[in-house]
C-alpha cells in the first residue's frame, strides 16, 4: 500500500472515529476472542469508568453471566441462520452498580467461525496484545490481529416506559369494553323493560324505574370516565399537605356520623386534585362499609401515607380483588371506587396495599411516595 492509500485509510479512521464519538449511543470493538479493542466515549460514561480500563479485557468481563449466554446464543442463532446481525435486550450494568434497560445490536466483521471466549479474566491490568491505546479509546492492531465483533448499546428505559404504558392502556381498553358490555347493559335491559310496561299498562311507577335505571347508567359513565382519566401519568406536582387536603376531603364527602383522626402531619408530592380524589374515594368506602359509626384515620408512614377504619375491614382472601374495576359487594355500588384509588397511585407512581387495621378494619397504604 502507497503512502497516498495510507494517509487516505487514516483520514477515513479519523472520520468515522469522530462520528462514532457524537453518537449518543455506546460503541465497541472486539476481536474474534473477545477483548474489547475500541470502546466511545459514550460507552465509557454508560459504564461508569475510564476507556482505558475497558480496553485490552473481555468483553464479558463487563455483563452478567445471564447476558453473555443470551448474547451466546444470539449468536449461534445468527450462524444458523446465516444472519449478519444480532439484536439482544438486557439490562446494562453499571460500575456502580445500577442498571437500566439496554438494547444491543451486533454484527460479525469476520468469517473465521472464531468465538468468545468463556473463561474469565482479569480486568485489573490487562492490555491489548501490543500494549498501546491512544486518546480515541482504541487499542492498536498488529498484522495478527482480526476485529471479530462490532455492537452498538443503546440505553431503551423511555422505549420500555412506553411500552408499559400501551400495555396499561390495552388493559383499560379490555377492561372498558367489559364494563360497557356487561355493566351498562343491565341497567339499559331495566330501563327498556321498564318502558316497555309502562306503555303497556300506562302505569307511572315504571317510570319512576326507568329514571332509577338512567341514574345508574349515569353514575357507571360517570365513574367510568374518571377511571379513565386517572390512569394517565400525571404530570403537575407540588407539595401538597396531607393533613389538611384530608379535612378539606372529609367536608366534601357525605360522612353521616362518621369520624376523622387527621394524624398525617407530612407534605407529599402530588397532584392536588388527583389526590383529593383518591382520598375522596377511601374516605367514602369507609363510611359506605363501615356506618355512621366507623372511625377513619388518615397518618403517616417513612415513604407514603395509610387510610386505615375500625369497620368490618375485608376477607384476606379479597384483598387484591377489591383494587379492580367492577368489584364491590354493595348493590348500589359501582365497584369503580377503589379501582379509581388505585389508578390515581399507579399514575403518581406510587405501591397500594390492602391489610387489616389496628382497629380490625381495613387499611390501605401508599409507599414510594415522595415525602417532604
Amino acid at each position: 500500500m502507497g503512502d497516498r492509500d495510507e494517509g487516505r485509510q487514516a483520514r477515513d479512521l479519523r472520520r468515522y472515529e469522530t462520528i462514532l464519538e457524537s453518537l449518543d449511543d455506546a460503541v465497541y470493538a472486539i476481536r474474534s476472542d473477545g477483548t474489547i479493542v475500541y470502546v466511545n466515549e459514550r460507552y465509557a460514561e454508560m459504564k461508569g469508568v475510564d476507556r482505558e480500563e475497558l480496553l485490552g479485557t473481555d468483553i464479558y468481563d463487563w455483563v452478567s453471566e445471564e447476558t453473555a449466554e443470551r448474547a451466546r446464543r444470539e449468536r449461534a442463532a445468527m450462524r444458523e441462520e446465516g444472519r449478519d446481525a444480532g439484536v439482544i435486550e438486557y439490562e446494562f450494568e453499571t460500575e456502580h452498580g445500577d442498571s437500566f434497560p439496554a438494547e444491543m445490536r451486533f454484527g460479525q466483521t469476520d468469517r473465521t467461525g472464531q468465538t468468545d471466549r468463556t473463561g474469565q479474566t482479569d480486568r485489573t491490568g490487562q492490555t491489548d496484545r501490543t500494549g498501546q491505546t491512544d486518546r480515541t479509546g482504541r487499542a492498536d492492531l498488529d498484522d495478527r490481529d482480526e476485529l471479530g465483533r462490532v455492537g452498538v448499546i443503546r440505553d431503551i428505559t423511555e422505549r420500555k416506559r412506553r411500552e408499559r404504558e400501551l400495555e396499561r392502556q390495552n388493559e383499560r381498553l379490555d377492561e372498558f369494553a367489559s364494563i360497557v358490555s356487561h355493566d351498562l347493559r343491565n341497567p339499559l335491559d331495566v330501563a327498556r323493560g321498564h318502558l316497555d310496561l309502562a306503555r303497556e299498562e300506562g302505569d307511572a311507577e315504571h317510570l319512576d324505574a326507568v329514571a332509577r335505571a338512567h341514574d345508574r347508567m349515569a353514575t357507571l359513565i360517570d365513574d367510568l370516565l374518571t377511571l379513565a382519566r386517572e390512569g394517565v401519568d400525571v404530570e403537575s406536582l407540588e407539595p401538597v399537605d396531607l393533613g389538611a387536603v384530608t379535612e378539606e376531603c372529609w367536608t366534601g364527602v357525605d360522612t353521616a356520623d362518621a369520624a376523622l383522626r387527621a394524624e398525617a402531619t407530612t407534605a407529599v408530592r402530588a397532584d392536588r386534585s388527583r389526590l383529593k380524589q383518591l382520598l375522596e374515594n377511601l374516605l367514602r368506602n369507609a363510611v359506605s362499609h363501615g356506618g355512621s359509626a366507623v372511625t377513619v384515620t388518615v397518618g403517616d408512614l417513612e415513604d407514603g401515607f395509610y387510610v386505615a377504619d375500625d369497620g368490618p375491614g375485608i376477607p384476606e382472601d379479597e384483598r387484591e380483588e377489591v383494587l379492580e374495576a367492577g368489584h364491590t359487594t354493595d348493590p348500589d355500588g359501582t365497584g369503580f371506587g377503589l379501582a379509581i384509588v388505585k389508578r390515581v397511585a399507579e399514575a403518581h407512581g406510587w405501591d397500594v396495599s390492602v391489610t387489616a387495621g389496628s382497629d380490625g378494619g381495613a387499611r390501605f397504604e401508599f409507599t414510594g411516595v415522595h415525602v417532604e
